[in-house]
């Protein structure tokens, strides 16, 4: 059993997959940081700093006036907190647009270094080898 564990880990696309998952971590730290530290500003500088974060309901339980949505949990409340789930979603979206923009763009790449425009041209063949014995025994022929 412990040869057949050692033969599938060896494989190539577990393997492919593994350094997959650990690039896509990386990967999300970076669009995450990309959205936290310099989409969010830029966004926040249109719209005056909106932030959902903090919105929410009481569902039950006291809360002070005014409170944050930290302390709303902390003191134990029952919230309903739709602009955190605002937020999320309007984060996903930035991530997929950002997302899909560099795949189209790594894309574009992949495609001009597969295209084949440093193949030569190809150039007309002359004659095939059966042509010109055909040729030869037209020749004799007619003599």
């Amino acid at each position: 059993m412990i040869q057949e564990f050692k033969k599938f880990i060896a494989k190539g696309n577990v393997m492919d997959m593994a350094v997959g998952i650990i690039i896509g971590a990386a990967f999300t730290a970076i669009v995450s940081s990309l959205v936290a530290d310099i989409i969010n500003p830029i966004i926040g500088l249109f719209t005056g700093g909106l932030d959902f974060t903090n919105n929410y309901f009481v569902l039950s339980g006291d809360v002070p006036a005014n409170a944050s949505l930290e302390a709303a949990r902390a003191a134990g409340a029952s919230i309903f907190a739709y602009g955190s789930f605002i937020m999320a979603v309007v984060n996903f979206l930035i991530i997929a647009w950002v997302v899909f923009l560099l795949v189209k763009m790594v894309n574009r790449v992949k495609s001009l270094a597969e295209k084949p425009e440093d193949i030569a041209p190809e150039v007309p063949a002359g004659p095939s080898e059966k042509d010109i014995l055909i040729e030869i025994r037209d020749a004799l022929q007619a003599r």
